[in-house]
């Protein structure tokens, strides 16, 4: 039976596989990096990026949606030996509008990069908790625009080809730029919709 309310529209869940790509190191950072200057030149980029994601329609076609991407594998950082995972996640606004079986989804919002360095020891533990870390984590602020297309390919199952920008602050202190991009694909669930 279909609501006549505007609010409560849908539900959608989702889990993806993507890979990120940023820009290379500019030519002043290597020249400054041979010249004896402080230098990063990792790029963000590589790597299988497993997602999940979901996002709650308030009011028609507009609602809030959340994400968090991260490495499935360690990286060895700037070939120096040392393990290193980038983590994503991201809180939108989105308007996922649906004709049919096709859908599309444009999204924007804030969120983090983490990237956590491992080491060879224990590096902290938590007297509340307990619990001790082998890594030292650093985190930057992101912005964040994306977008992608559902097809559905069943009544409520949809496949949804996706891109993202985030524009992390500060990322180059670890990274050779502040700009990401990510791109990839998800398998999702639709409720009420």
């Amino acid at each position: 039976m279909a609501s006549s309310s505007a609010f409560a529209q849908g539900i959608d869940f989702a889990f993806g596989i993507s890979t990120t790509t940023s820009p290379s190191a500019s030519a002043s950072a290597i020249s400054n990096c041979v010249n004896g200057g402080v230098c990063n030149l990792q790029k963000l980029s590589g790597g299988a990026y497993p997602s999940i994601s979901g996002d709650f329609l308030i009011h028609k076609n507009f609602g809030v949606q959340g994400e968090i991407a991260w490495r499935a594998s360690r990286g060895d950082y700037s070939g120096f030996g040392i393990p290193y995972r980038p983590l994503i996640w991201d809180f939108n606004g989105i308007y996922a509008p649906r004709v049919g079986r096709i859908g599309g989804e444009l999204m924007a919002g804030i969120g983090s990069l983490s990237s956590r360095f491992y080491q060879n020891q224990i590096v902290s533990c938590s007297a509340f908790s307990g619990s001790c870390t082998n890594y030292v984590s650093s985190n930057h602020l992101a912005l964040h625009v994306g977008g992608g297309v559902r097809f559905y390919i069943l009544k409520a199952v949809f496949l949804r080809p996706e891109a993202h920008y985030y524009f992390v602050r500060n990322a180059d202190v670890d990274f050779t730029s502040n700009n990401v991009f990510r791109v990839g694909a998800s398998l999702g669930l639709s409720f009420g919709r």
